[in-house]
């Protein structure tokens, strides 16, 4: 796109580029639709074995309010398998709608800006429930699983599911995140489970309060995939099994440097102190390296998921302590609608306290986004998002900035966990616990 004279820059084209339409009515699957989902779903389902466990299922039809654990892409794929043969409607981030707007949209796909606070999506959700007499699946972690176990909840979640007064579903997944985790996605080819369960019919809604069902929903999503794994003795002998292991687990438990950890092949190590750990086909860990050293040779954490709960221990002392604090250079982009990406420039990426402020100059012009830390219970990572590096993005209701820290001393696994951390940090403040 050009002026007269030269051409525009990115923020320019930011400013006069169309915002996707939130507020359209969603459209239910079309008919002709649903045998491409189940062509494309089903014979991957097959290839991993998939075995689903209905409980108290038996009398329920659509429409019911659907909420599904996230792991991978293969969840998807799952939930059309689960729901044979009826349809359904997907909230989706604007991301899934990039380059497929049409498709999503006759799809029966709603678009959501995460961690923003959305009112006009619960209204698009209920009339999937109302007017469309259809299933809304609703997989409310906002993101593939880090480490395979449940993510934080929205703390509306109770409310809005009393409130649309529809029965509830759940679709708990097992083996989607071990067969291709985030911080590596080449498939491992295991075998995948998933139960789907009545938590509540119309009638038990009526008699709980928001906050039961929020408990409720909070029991039904708790997983621990590597448990999952050991106790069906998954076998998971990919020769890469642990590369890309060093993006969730950014901390050495060893030395305590951050930063600093590196993965390759089957062994995760840390270039600091030379520690290292192999990663068995059980997924778990096992100290290996610095046989000089007795202290080296014991395990801090088999447990994947144990390392990363000591990870977020670390940075809820530096937040008591008052000395997290992040400040990096970065390369900034924006998603005003599903047409592309807008390049805007570099800018500073600050998170402290008081929550997070992206401060530039794109195209002359000065820009500033800040994000106060109430207004986000967490945030949403990628791990080389389109081979362009680890990235976090800050959204809100008009557009969505993807940002992509510069240099070796970040994690924006420990971003997401001190976004958590900072919110219910001051949360408790508030409260004067």
């Amino acid at each position: 796109m050009t002026t007269k004279h030269r051409t525009m820059t990115g923020i320019e084209r930011l400013r006069l580029a169309p915002r996707f339409d939130m507020g359209r009515k969603p459209i239910r699957q079309r008919s002709y639709l649903k045998p491409l989902t189940w062509i494309l779903s089903f014979p991957a389902i097959w290839k991993h074995l998939l075995k689903i466990t209905r409980i108290g299922m038996e009398d329920v039809r659509p429409p019911y309010l659907l909420l599904c654990t996230h792991m991978a892409f293969l969840d998807f794929k799952v939930t059309t398998a689960a729901l044979f043969p009826h349809r359904a409607s997907y909230v989706v981030a604007i991301d899934g709608f990039l380059k497929r707007e049409w498709l999503l949209r006759n799809a029966g796909g709603i678009c959501k800006r995460k961690f923003t606070n959305d009112i006009q999506l619960i209204r698009q959700i209920r009339h999937v429930l109302t007017e469309q007499q259809s299933v809304l699946a609703l997989y409310p972690e906002a993101r593939y699983s880090l480490v395979g176990t449940n993510a934080v909840l929205p703390e509306s979640l109770g409310k809005m599911a009393k409130v649309l007064g529809f029965p509830i579903v759940m679709l708990n997944m097992h083996g989607n995140y071990l067969n291709s985790p985030c911080w590596n996605l080449e498939e491992r080819g295991n075998r995948i489970a998933a139960d789907m369960s009545l938590l509540y019919s119309r009638e038990q809604l009526e008699t709980s309060s928001a906050k039961e069902i929020n408990e409720t929903i909070n029991k039904a999503f708790s997983y621990d995939e590597y448990r999952w794994q050991k106790e069906n003795q998954i076998i998971i002998s990919h020769p890469r099994r642990a590369e890309g292991l060093h993006k969730v687990l950014y901390q050495c438990p060893h030395c305590l440097t951050e930063y600093g950890m590196h993965s390759e092949g089957t062994t995760l190590s840390c270039s600091h102190c030379k520690k290292r750990w192999e990663m068995t086909v059980l997924g778990e860990l096992k100290a290996i390296g610095m046989a000089e050293d007795e202290s080296a040779l014991s395990t801090e954490f088999s447990h994947i998921p144990s390392w990363y709960a000591f990870e977020r221990q670390q940075v809820r002392k530096q937040i008591e302590e008052g000395t997290y604090h992040l400040d990096v250079d970065a390369l900034v982009e924006a998603l005003p609608n599903a047409r592309g990406f807008i390049p805007l420039g570099r800018a500073t990426l600050t998170h402290t306290k008081e929550g997070f402020t992206l401060q530039g100059t794109f195209g002359g012009e000065p820009f500033l986004l800040e994000k106060p830390t109430l207004s986000m219970y967490s945030c949403h990572i990628e791990f080389e998002y389109f081979g362009k590096g680890d990235s976090i993005d800050l959204s809100t209701l008009s557009d969505t900035y993807y940002i992509y820290p510069q240099g070796g001393q970040f994690s924006v696994t420990k971003i997401a966990l001190s976004t958590e951390e900072l919110y219910n940090h001051e949360r408790e403040k508030a409260k004067g616990l």
